[in-house]
């Protein structure tokens, strides 16, 4: 599983090419999804021992950030993949159009204060790469933004990536461990699952008419995507191209990903001092010498019990 997952990396420093380096089909050595279901269930289960000693040993936190174009499936993978941990440890923000309030702060001002506490897991819905892929193909949503006119210049997006790089170091270097997942769907495959939004009643809801306008501009985001790569993808914090024309691939290598990065950390439930256990052993004690009150169960017992009718 290690050399799918660093096949997957975008490698900090090098150049990649989207569309010929990476396969939005790929699916592994597995051949169907029948065949990888023992190991999604078995990294979930493993997901949920990580997260009670991430959350126990409140010394980490855990961002994870899912970027893709529509229909990729990033709400069923966070569903999925998180079905197991336990949601007092976990917050999903789902980062959509700028209200007025964010518009009059800096860009990255409504992430920062979203990010996980020590112990938590934060998971992004779309995020501040926003700022470096919609903005960048529909650059008047810039006008929004207040920025000053010097400032909006051909090296906008340069300062964009060279600040989101500084922000994620400083991000990793307070323990915010940083996963980057960008949910690679083909062309086809979001028109397939599109077409099957519109025919399927249950899934009406899911459609919308601006899904519609924004993939004519697929090409255009691939571009945007493959330059975001090539300069934000770091030591700290590097982009994970994550396969997503078949969601159950998508899963497994997500789960994947998380439980390595966890792994890393070596997490262990904090260790009881010797004074501690002494307090819990008397604790104990006490427990056990309580005198039951009237009416228990446990006093009538010593006394011989119910008289027999």
């Amino acid at each position: 599983m290690d050399n799918l997952l660093a096949s997957l990396i975008v490698p900090p420093g090098k150049k990649i090419d989207l569309r010929n380096d990476y396969d939005p089909g790929h699916i592994g050595h597995f051949m169907s999804k029948e065949d990888a279901e023992d190991a999604i269930a078995a990294g979930i289960r493993l997901l949920s021992l990580q997260q009670d000693k991430l959350y126990a040993q409140d010394t980490y936190a855990l961002l994870i950030i899912f970027q893709a174009m529509d229909a990729a499936g990033k709400d069923s993978t966070i569903k999925h993949v998180m079905s197991g941990v336990n949601p007092q440890g976990v917050q999903v923000t789902s980062f959509k159009v700028p209200s007025v309030e964010e518009l009059n702060h800096d860009y990255l001002w409504r992430n920062y204060i979203a990010l996980p506490r020590r112990g938590d897991i934060g998971i992004f819905n779309r995020s501040y790469y926003e700022e470096v892929l919609v903005v960048r193909v529909h650059p008047e949503y810039l006008a929004r933004q207040h920025i000053p006119p010097e400032l909006n210049d051909r090296n906008l997006w340069n300062r964009r990536f060279d600040e989101i790089n500084h922000f994620e170091k400083y991000l990793t270097d307070n323990g915010i461990i940083v996963l980057k997942f960008f949910l690679y769907v083909s062309k086809e495959e979001q028109k397939r699952r599109f077409l099957q939004r519109v025919e399927e009643p249950d899934k009406n809801w899911k459609f919308s008419a601006a899904d519609i306008h924004e993939r004519a501009f697929f090409e255009d985001y691939m571009e945007a995507y493959e330059d975001m790569f090539n300069h934000t993808s770091t030591a700290n914090a590097p982009w994970y191209i994550i396969p997503a024309d078949h969601k159950w691939f998508t899963r497994l290598a997500v789960v994947s990903v998380i439980h390595r990065a966890l792994d890393k950390l070596q997490l262990e439930y904090p260790k009881v001092t010797t004074e501690e256990k002494d307090a819990l052993l008397k604790a104990k004690a006490d427990m056990e010498n309580e005198s039951d009150g009237p009416g228990s169960t446990r006093k009538k017992e010593k006394k011989g019990g119910r008289k027999k009718a």
